[in-house]
């Protein structure tokens, strides 16, 4: 299967155009956050306030980055589990955030607001965090510097790997792949 080539911002037609288990080298502006970020945004929210990122047509990467050594942009950068952002995934996805990066399911009510406003969720491979930090070609922390690693930090990729693993029409490759090993 080939690689599938994008670039952020995305579209609603690029999303809707991505399938489960395609492989995708993602460039572009991305945007960290973890369950502290999300919370934090979920808060300003609900008070009626400004987000401190874009999220019409973006993507979240579900990471806390270590410290970079010395002439590196970035320390390992591997993905935390996702479930830990469902409670506040679907706000922002309404919103219209079209892009989440992480490792592990999502809940039922994050798939339905995939669906619903054409969203997609993709693994980065866990263990690979090392390999993943070359795809990162710049760091910046851009909101909520207190939370340490789990600052909201802007990233700038190229040619980051990824799979497509929650798609618009509902696809989830973590229940097709246990399907096909369970017909083995």
């Amino acid at each position: 299967m080939s690689q599938i080539k994008l670039t952020t911002p995305f579209s609603e037609a690029v999303v809707e155009n991505l399938r489960i288990g395609q492989r995708v080298l993602l460039s572009g502006t991305i945007y960290t956050g973890r369950d502290a970020a999300h919370k934090k945004m979920v808060e300003l929210l609900d008070q009626g306030k400004e987000l401190p990122i874009p999220l019409v047509g973006q993507v979240i990467y579900y990471v806390g980055p270590s410290p970079a050594k010395p002439g590196r942009v970035i320390g390992s950068a591997g993905p935390t589990t996702s479930g830990r952002m469902d409670p506040y995934a679907p706000r922002l996805i309404a919103l219209g955030l079209k892009g989440m990066i992480g490792k592990g399911k999502r809940s039922p009510e994050v798939i339905k607001a995939m669906k619903q406003y054409k969203a997609v969720y993709f693994a980065a491979v866990g263990g690979a965090a090392a390999l993943i930090s070359r795809s990162i070609k710049a760091c910046r922390v851009v909101a909520y510097p207190e939370l340490g690693p789990e600052a909201v930090h802007e990233l700038v990729v190229e040619d980051f790997p990824l799979i497509v693993v929650n798609d618009v029409l509902g696809g989830d490759l973590y229940e097709e792949g246990t399907k096909i090993y369970a017909a083995r």
